[in-house]
C-alpha cells in the first residue's frame, strides 16, 4: 500500500492515537481529514498540524455521518484511505450492581462497532472508485483476550475483529485493502482510567501502523500485542491469566 499522496480520513483524530497518526501521515505527504465530537479540540489539533482538514462529526450519530459523507464526496472525491479510530471504553466489573452493563455495552458497541460498519458502508462506493484504497479499523489487544475491567469494550473489539475479517474477504477482488490495527495499552487521555501512563507512546502506534501499511500487513499487532497473540494461540487460558494478572481480588 502506498503511504504518500493519499487522501485520508481519520475519525477521532483530535487526540491520542488518531492525532499522532494524522501528524505522521500528513508529514508523509498525505492530505488528512480529521473528525471528532468537540470543535474546540479539533481546532487545537488542526493548529498543530499541516495539510490537515478538520470536520466536526460524531460518528455515533447517523445525521452527522450522513453530513460527513456528503462533505467528503463533494470536497474530497480522491479519498482513498479511511482510518476508523474513534472509540469508547468504560472501566467497570460485570459483578458491580451499581453499573448498568446493558447501557455500557450499548454505548461501546455503537461507537466501536456499529458506527464503523455504517461509515464504511457509506464510503465504500467512493473508495471503490480509487485505483488503490484502504480501510483501517483500529481494534485492541482485548479483541483476542478480554480484560475483566473492560468487559463490554473487549466484546465490541472482538466483534470488530470478526467484522474486519469478513470485510477483508468480501473486498479481496476490489482495489480496497482492509487492515486491522491492534494496539496494546497506550498512554493517552482515553486510557487514563485504566493505567494508560504505563502504556506505550502514541508515536510508536503511528509508526507501526505506517510500516504495516507499507508492507501490506493486514493485521498490525503493535508492541506486546504480538506476544499476547502468540500466547493466546498456544494457551488461551494462560493468555487470559496474563491479561488479567493485575485485576482486583
Amino acid at each position: 500500500m502506498k503511504t504518500t499522496k493519499n487522501t485520508i480520513l481519520i475519525t477521532g483524530g483530535s487526540a491520542g492515537i488518531g492525532f499522532e497518526t494524522a501528524k505522521l501521515l500528513s508529514e508523509q505527504g498525505n492530505h488528512v481529514i480529521i473528525t471528532g465530537r468537540n470543535q474546540n479540540r479539533l481546532d487545537e489539533a488542526k493548529a498543530q498540524l499541516t495539510n490537515v482538514t478538520a470536520i466536526r462529526a460524531d460518528v455515533s450519530k447517523a445525521a452527522d455521518v450522513a453530513e460527513l459523507v456528503a462533505t467528503v464526496n463533494r470536497l474530497f472525491p480522491a479519498l482513498n484511505v479511511v482510518i476508523n479510530n474513534a472509540g469508547r471504553a468504560l472501566l467497570y466489573n460485570l459483578a458491580d450492581e451499581s453499573q448498568n452493563a446493558y447501557v455500557n455495552a450499548e454505548d461501546e458497541m455503537l461507537t466501536n462497532y456499529l458506527s464503523i460498519i455504517r461509515l464504511n458502508q457509506h464510503l465504500l462506493p467512493l473508495l471503490k472508485q480509487q485505483e488503490e484504497a484502504a480501510i483501517v479499523n483500529v481494534s485492541s489487544v482485548v479483541a483476542y483476550v478480554p480484560g475483566v475491567t473492560l468487559p463490554t469494550y473487549a466484546a465490541s473489539k472482538a466483534a470488530l475483529h470478526s467484522y474486519t475479517t469478513s470485510l477483508r474477504l468480501s473486498l479481496e477482488n476490489t482495489s480496497i485493502k482492509v487492515f486491522e490495527l491492534f494496539p496494546p495499552l497506550v498512554d493517552t487521555e482515553f486510557s487514563k482510567e485504566i493505567g494508560g501512563h504505563n502504556g506505550i507512546a502514541t508515536a510508536q502506534v503511528a509508526d507501526e501502523l505506517l510500516e504495516g501499511l507499507k508492507n501490506n500487513e493486514f493485521e498490525i499487532r503493535v508492541g506486546d500485542t504480538a506476544k499476547i497473540y502468540d500466547l493466546f494461540l498456544s494457551s488461551p487460558s494462560e493468555a487470559l491469566n496474563v491479561m488479567n494478572a493485575n485485576r482486583a481480588a
